[in-house]
């Protein structure tokens, strides 16, 4: 006889958190949260928490409220852009913060799950987010120490549960929900549909019940989804932006593996065509995603990739959580990575993820794909808004990863790195050689066709 487990409702869920608990929280951008849990929690007066999220920012979803309600005392995640009050109050000391590559803090919990201390991973090594940990050299490459993470409780959220507790996700919503149903004393999963035990195919089964102690039954509302909820395109489109996509799509070959940023990169997938094979990969937890949704409707009835923007699922498409899909990028299964840029120097390292006293603290899955593609192509714009130079001699920001880069695209030229030289290969339409040495501080070589 198969256990029931308990259905609570959102109000009985929050009073279970006590003062300082450690509280994970699945979800990735808009889609897979436990919305009502955690926005139920923040109707409470329980504080000095601890809260642990892929994105702790959201203002008006859950570590948001909490953190503008003064509950969090600490908040650990990959991601607080999103919202400024959440970027401040790291900046300005108020509350505690520790920000983890999303791969680093999805293996970080799936260790925890799985009861190991921790873990080396190459992600992260000699950089600012490294500061204070342990390093060790494996396999001839510098690695850090990161221990497993456990929480108190965690708050889930899945499309189908059954009375046993046993848990279905939906397309992209396994995300961070998968690891963290696994690495906390009490479990309690917020669910579209509870069903008899038996109403689950047990091949369709992502997370076994006796993972789970609660369930509160929740219908997602459109309004849940935010930004997601439809096709609403943010994409920045001109004749230079299009230039350097037509340039990075020309950098891919037949049955590549890719995975796109988020920026220019993103205009690379309306270039690419199913004659190509090429696959598109997005970190959240999907293989073979397609283009944006020709009826307008959002994450309700779609997949979403990592920029929060509704997709469609080709044929032979998959999903899966976001430590298998990391385990991807760090096992060398990710052919090329094009993403955007802040600074690219003279020794490949690049700089793309904070800038020091601006409201940009995430670091996301840069650092993951940085150091586990097998080439990667960054974008960015020649110069910033004062006229200065992003093609440096050495990096002056945060360094993202070290000899990463393969190819650098900006508006007017495509640089590579050859015998480990920058090397200026090809000038883009509208620019001359003469303005590309004129514009860019770093010291290269020229081989152009």
């Amino acid at each position: 006889m198969m256990k029931t487990v308990p259905v609570i409702t959102a109000q009985e869920a929050a009073a279970m958190v006590k003062d300082g608990d450690v509280i994970l929280a699945g979800g990735f951008g808009m889609t897979g949260n436990p919305v009502n849990i955690v926005h139920t929690l923040a109707e409470t007066t329980t504080k000095n928490l601890t809260y642990i999220a892929n994105n702790v920012g959201e203002p008006n979803m859950g570590g948001g409220r909490l953190l503008n309600n003064g509950q969090l005392k600490k908040m650990i995640g990959s991601f607080f852009t999103s919202n400024p009050e959440a970027v401040k109050a790291a900046q300005e000391g108020k509350v505690e913060y520790e920000l983890l590559p999303q791969g680093t803090l999805a293996e970080a919990i799936r260790a925890g799950g799985a009861g190991i201390g921790g873990f080396y991973t190459p992600t992260s090594a000699g950089t600012l987010i490294a500061e204070g940990r342990e390093t060790k050299i494996l396999n001839g490459k510098e690695q850090v120490f990161i221990e497993g993470i456990r929480g108190n409780v965690a708050f889930v959220r899945a499309w189908k549960a059954d009375t046993a507790g046993n848990l279905q996700y939906r397309m992209t919503e396994q995300n961070f929900n998968r690891a963290m149903a696994t690495a906390a004393d009490l479990v309690i999963a917020e669910v579209q549909e509870i069903v008899p035990v038996g109403g689950i195919d047990p091949n369709h089964i992502h997370t076994p019940g006796n993972f789970v102690d609660y369930l509160v039954e929740r219908k997602l509302s459109e309004s849940d989804l935010g930004i997601s909820a439809s096709v609403g395109s943010s994409k920045v489109t001109d004749e230079k932006r299009l230039n350097m996509a037509k340039r990075a799509f020309a950098e891919l070959e037949k049955g590549d593996v890719v995975n796109l940023g988020i920026g220019i990169p993103t205009l690379v997938a309306d270039l690419i065509k199913p004659e190509d094979g090429i696959i598109l990969h997005t970190e959240n937890g999907m293989l073979g995603v397609g283009p944006e949704p020709a009826d307008g409707r959002g994450a309700m009835y779609y997949p979403v990739n990592a920029g929060k923007v509704p997709v469609t699922a080709l044929p032979g498409s998959s999903y899966f959580d976001s430590a298998d899909s990391f385990a991807m990028i760090r096992g060398g299964h990710i052919d090329v990575a094009i993403m955007g840029g802040l600074e690219v120097d003279t020794r490949a390292n690049l700089a793309n993820w904070a800038v020091p006293g601006k409201p940009l603290l995430g670091v996301g899955g840069a650092m993951d794909l940085a150091a586990g593609a097998k080439k990667l192509i960054i974008t960015l714009s020649h110069t910033d808004r004062a006229g200065n130079s992003k093609v440096v001699e050495n990096c002056t920001l945060p360094v993202t990863d070290f000899g990463c880069v393969d190819v650098l695209i900006t508006e007017l030229a495509v640089f590579k790195f050859i015998d480990g030289q920058l090397t200026l290969t090809e000038i883009l339409p509208g620019s001359s050689p003469e303005e590309v040495r004129a514009k860019t501080e770093a010291k290269f070589v020229e081989r152009l066709k």
